[in-house]
């Protein structure tokens, strides 16, 4: 656990190389918390930012659905501090909505290029705050206290989540993405619905059908069914 850090992303890849199995790394509070596509991250105080380092050896694609385990080891440790099961779902490709709103995010980083040596998984949770600016059209931020009243720490919050999390590496280990697969389409939002997909040069439109078994958002739109490898999705 660290008092400050810039970022734990940021210090799971300084530590990475020396460490020889998962670690946990809490901070407490970033100074330059980042998301995806290099956005800032909010980090108020008593919020949760934590990076799992793990040393993978599967293909790069299939290191990747891990974003998928570590989304539903979220839902169950919302659900096991809160006991509000029907509050929560996930967003594809890595966010848990709370209410409709955006209470977590999932961020994962690899190192050592078409041979992963080290998987960085940087989990953020509005535990006691929501940021206060979003992106146009993007779903609104959330704090599990605003919206359940639940009051947890980021050391008691890491308590509950590390040993769930492990829990879903073992089945992936063991048995592979279709289980964890499965059970994340049983918690998907807005799934049967139409949706709005925006990648770096397009914006699709189509109706949610599944998710593939390469971790791809299948929509079915007046194209065709389309697979989308990574994107931001709007409701």
């Amino acid at each position: 656990m660290l008092a400050t850090v810039d970022s734990t992303m940021a210090e799971a890849a300084r530590l990475a190389p020396t460490l020889s199995g998962p670690e946990w790394i809490l901070g407490l509070e970033q100074t330059a918390g980042r998301g995806r596509r290099g956005r800032a991250w909010t980090d108020p105080k008593g919020n949760f930012a934590a990076t799992l380092v793990l040393h993978p050896s599967e293909p790069p694609e299939v290191v990747a659905l891990r974003s998928f385990g570590a989304s539903l080891a979220l839902f169950d440790a919302f659900v096991a501090v809160s006991g509000r099961p029907r509050a929560f779902a996930l967003k594809w490709p890595n966010d848990v909505l709370l209410n409709g709103g955006k209470v977590a995010g999932i961020l994962l980083e690899s190192l050592g290029g078409t041979q992963v040596t080290h998987l960085a998984i940087g989990i953020g949770v509005n535990l006691m705050q929501a940021p206060g600016q979003v992106e146009p059209g993007a779903v609104t931020p959330v704090s599990l206290l605003s919206e359940t009243g639940v009051q947890v720490t980021p050391e008691e919050f890491l308590d509950i989540l590390a040993p769930i999390y492990a829990g879903y590496e073992t089945q992936f280990i063991t048995y592979g993405f279709t289980p964890i697969r499965e059970k994340w389409l049983s918690r998907a939002a807005r799934l049967g619905q139409v949706i709005t997909a925006r990648t770096v040069n397009d914006e699709i439109t189509g109706t949610f059908e599944t998710v593939d078994d390469r971790g791809n958002l299948v929509l079915s739109t007046a194209k065709g069914r389309m697979a989308i490898p990574a994107a931001d999705v709007f409701f």
